[in-house]
């Protein structure tokens, strides 16, 4: 984007307040009267101010007007400034159009451009706006006007607002679209400004570009600040609140991306085209190359009124048809995809995409074009920081401000897309966008191929929710394929076979009927219980957060709720939640999952997961300080509302059971049953079975000890993990080497079901280890009861374990913890593929 000018000298003499001119001219009079008397300007500029309204349209739009003299009259300006009248009963400027702050702008130059950014930004922020036209004091006028939101003065950093609080970016991503989103609407919400500087580079957090050009990448210290302590405290609530998702996204990922890729294999040599498997999967079909729709945008320039008019009208309609596609999709695919379209429709909201085209607009340009010119600039900055999740940002600033511009002028829509052959094709394109990936008919479309992009765009991750095979960043070449050539596309390799021969096709189409037939059970049995081929049952649960998750989880296939994460009750909001609120939490909670059982995880507070509201000591090193149940054991006033508020559940009704966090010793367990037994005896509430996580390795150890004093163990295979490796799993250089599948983890979890069967307790795991399917056959031959994950892993755990046997289970696990090597384990899993897949069948 171009740089701002410096800003225009406001003089306090040159604000009026509470002015009341009778008539437009009285007012474009009066403020030339100002410019005038300050020595800004001769006085013949008064004429060219009312010239100009019979050329332009000055009404800029919510109540402001900025009159300026005629392009060719600069020569009348002595020196830059501004006149400004408050208006506060309005004059109207033209029919429907009343002006409450009347700024007239004389410049010798382009510098207008700057106050123009402000003003924008202000028409951004209707409630600030609103306080100006009646304020008495002139000074805040003044501030609105006279400095950027955000923006660092020359050579120095940026200066801090009131209220300020350091923090390390923890997302294993950095900041992308998604959380940056989040934060957005916090600031929003905030009442107040709110600014992130990360060292000399500031943005204002309510505009959502302006973040992600901050280009933040894990491990940057930041400085967030606000106006007063209410409006940081939200702040700190909403980016602290979204740490524990961002690193369960990114393990899950790192899971995927370390998982062997296992796809189809040509019979003979053909000619193909590598590139990244972005979604697995196999897709036989005739190439359709996807032309490169973008038109030359005209300018046609227009009165600014007009063309403010229409940018605004255009972006509602988009707004609203978004609002209607995250909608669609979150029925559709899930939240977390719909998610994608929540953070499209907050770039429509940055400030800097209205101002920059309201500028291109002053200086003479049409509206398509400056709209088109803006959203180029924005998303080539994205771009350019070299961060490769921000480049795929810039392809959604693209996509939406495509959107807009098919608002704007119908024939700049495209709809190429619209235009494909009869039969199902393999997609070739340069990217495509989210909402086209999106709008595919799976029955017209079944794969994916693009030049660019990435495996962590959102165009791959909305593949690999619809079951589109696909592959990215396959280079130019593929955009020089012959349309309608016969291919095999593997997305599990990234691979695009040409022209196969008739036995490469036979193949190819056997191993897709198996796959098919593969999902086709998966899909079709994913409510039935997971029973071994010999009768074994395993229970699978869900892991969520709240009620309005429940029923998704069970549509997937769910047995219950092995882990309800109650921390998220108190992340998600600048306050503690009362009994009464979580009272009404957990009974929804009982009540959406129908008599299915709920296991209640108490507060999880602690190392990742901070409450900024809660004020808890900055420890050295949180993951070892005070956290889960040394907590609840230290601060009552948290535990004891809690346990209240499920106990008075559990009396209304529903099978719920307690499990407390992070413990490490057999006093811990037996103050907080006292704690439990104490709240249950006052409240009369029947009793409930009451277990802990096993999360560090002193739990493991003493699990023969712990036995006696629980009602079941939970595995948080996570946490475990991490404190068995000694690798904190958010350094992102280690994140890798941190696998649940080491022999040593493996061994505890042994050991821990070991202890609990002497005892008479079950076992569950719901760390990402039991939605892995390879992960949870090796649980189950260890002899975990229950696995609890992610809803979408469960159709596949749940095939996995019916195509097995409890004894070969068994045997691949004493394999497994026999192994010296995370890599030996993993080599396991080609012969649970051999236990569990049957062969493919040739296609009839």
């Amino acid at each position: 984007m171009a740089t701002a000018a410096p800003p225009m000298p406001i003089s306090r003499d040159l604000v009026r307040l509470d002015a009341r001119p009778l008539s437009k001219a009285a007012a474009i009079a009066e403020a030339a009267q100002l410019l005038a008397g300050a020595g800004c300007v001769e006085p013949g500029y008064a004429e060219s101010m009312a010239r100009r309204e019979g050329t332009a349209n000055t009404f800029l739009g919510h109540g402001v007007a900025i009159p300026h003299g005629m392009g060719a009259d600069r020569g009348l300006v002595r020196r830059n400034g501004l006149a400004i009248l408050q208006v506060r009963e309005g004059v109207e400027w033209n029919p429907g159009q009343v002006a409450h702050l009347v700024i007239g702008i004389a410049a010798a130059s382009d510098e207008h451009i700057a106050i123009l950014r402000r003003l924008t930004r202000l028409l951004n922020e209707p409630a600030r706006l609103q306080a100006l036209f009646t304020t008495d004091d002139a000074e805040a006028i003044i501030a609105a006007l006279s400095a950027e939101p955000g923006a660092a003065a020359p050579g120095r950093p940026a200066a801090d607002l009131a209220e300020r609080w350091d923090w390390v970016l923890d997302y294993p991503a950095g900041l992308h679209a998604r959380p940056a989103t989040r934060w957005v609407e916090a600031a929003r919400g905030a009442g107040g400004r709110v600014q992130v500087r990360h060292g000399e580079q500031a943005a204002d957090a309510t505009a959502l570009v302006g973040l992600l050009q901050l280009g933040l990448k894990a491990g940057d210290s930041v400085t967030v600040s606000a106006g007063t302590p209410a409006a940081l405290a939200r702040m700190r609530a909403a980016i602290t609140g979204l740490s524990a998702q961002e690193k369960a996204d990114a393990a899950q990922a790192a899971r995927r991306a370390a998982a062997p890729a296992r796809g189809w294999e040509p019979a003979g040599a053909l000619v193909s085209v590598t590139g990244i498997g972005a979604s697995p999967g196999l897709a036989i079909g005739r190439i359709h190359v996807l032309a490169n729709a973008e038109a030359a945008v005209p300018d046609v320039p227009l009165p600014l009124a007009e063309g403010g008019a229409r940018l605004e009208e255009a972006i509602r309609v988009t707004r609203a048809r978004l609002r209607a596609l995250e909608d669609d999709t979150a029925r559709r695919l899930g939240p977390g995809e719909a998610a994608i379209f929540r953070a499209h429709a907050g770039l429509l909201e940055d400030p800097d995409l209205i101002t920059t085209t309201c500028q291109l607009m002053v200086e003479g340009h049409g509206l398509a074009w400056s709209w088109h010119q803006a959203v180029e600039r924005v998303a080539a900055g994205l771009a350019a920081l070299g961060n490769p999740v921000l480049a795929g940002r810039a392809a959604d600033l693209r996509d939406v401000g495509r959107r807009v511009l098919g608002q704007i002028d119908p024939s700049l829509a495209g709809g190429s897309l619209h235009d494909l052959p009869g039969g199902p094709v393999i997609l070739v394109a340069e990217d495509l966008a989210p909402s086209d990936t999106a709008g595919l008919d799976p029955s017209r479309v079944i794969g994916l191929a693009t030049a660019t992009g990435g495996p962590t765009s959102h165009t791959a991750i909305l593949a690999r929710t619809l079951g589109l095979p696909a592959l990215v960043a396959g280079g130019p070449g593929l955009l020089e394929l012959k349309p309608g050539t016969e291919a095999v596309l593997d997305g599990a390799t990234g691979r695009l076979h040409l022209s196969p021969g008739e036995a490469d096709l036979a193949s190819a189409r056997a191993f897709l009927a198996a796959q098919h037939e593969q999902r086709a059970r998966e899909a079709a049995q994913r409510a039935e219980p997971a029973a071994t081929r010999d009768g074994h049952r395993i229970e699978v649960a869900a892991n969520i957060n709240l009620p309005d998750q429940a029923a998704f989880a069970i549509a997937q296939g769910a047995e219950g709720v092995g882990l309800m994460r109650t921390e998220f009750l108190f992340l998600e909001r600048g306050d503690t939640p009362g009994e009464e609120d979580q009272y009404a939490t957990y009974r929804a909670m009982l009540e959406a999952l129908g008599g299915r059982r709920l296991i209640v995880r108490a507060l999880d507070i602690g190392g990742d997961k901070q409450v900024p509201h809660l004020r808890l000591p900055v420890e050295a090193n949180p993951f070892l300080g005070v956290r889960g149940a040394r907590l609840l054991l230290r601060r009552p006033d948290l535990m004891e509302p809690q346990l209240r508020a499920l106990y008075r559940a559990a009396a209304a009704g529903g099978p719920l059971s307690i499990m407390f966090p992070m413990v490490t010793s057999v006093p811990e367990v037996v103050a907080l049953r006292e704690a439990c037994e104490r709240i249950r005896a006052e409240l009369e509430a029947p009793e409930v079975p009451v277990g802990i996580m096993v999360e560090v390795p002193a739990a493991a150890v003493q699990a023969d000890a712990l036995a006696r004093h629980v009602d079941f163990f939970s595995i948080g295979t996570n946490d475990l993990t991490q404190y068995v490796l000694a690798i904190d799993r958010q350094n992102p250089e280690l994140a890798a080497e941190a696998d649940s599948l080491h022999p040593a983890v493996l061994r505890l979890i042994a050991q821990t079901v070991e202890a609990a069967t002497r005892h008479g307790r079950w076992v569950g795991v719901c760390g990402g280890l039991a939605g892995e399917a390879f992960g949870a056959a090796l649980l189950t031959g260890l002899g975990v009861a229950e696995l609890s994950m992610t809803p979408r892993d469960i159709p596949g755990v749940k095939a996995v374990l019916r195509g097995a046997t409890l004894p070969a289970l068994r045997a691949l696990a004493a394999r497994a913890i026999a192994c010296g090597t995370t890599a030996e384990v993993r080599e396991l899993e080609a012969e649970l593929d051999a236990m569990t897949r049957p062969a493919p069948q040739a296609a009839a």
